[in-house]
């Protein structure tokens, strides 16, 4: 797994699911293994991967639409 990605992770921050969902895409791992390893439900990795996808549609975009948090 890649360095930024310890065996045992304590916090799944922002940057640690796109590290894991990476190395799915590029086929370092299964959705299956990843789960297992980390303790972690398919159905979870696969909401992920959904949101991941979603906000890459929105950055190709010519004008990429703007979020506000308040």
């Amino acid at each position: 797994m890649s360095k930024d990605l310890p065996d045992k992770v304590q916090r799944w921050t922002a940057k640690r699911r796109s590290a894991l969902l990476l190395e799915i895409i590029k086929g370092k791992t299964s959705v299956k293994e990843a789960a297992r390893k980390h303790g972690l439900t398919v159905r979870e990795i696969e909401d992920w991967m959904d949101k991941f996808i979603e906000a890459g549609e929105n950055a190709l975009r010519s004008r990429p639409i703007t979020t506000y948090f308040y």
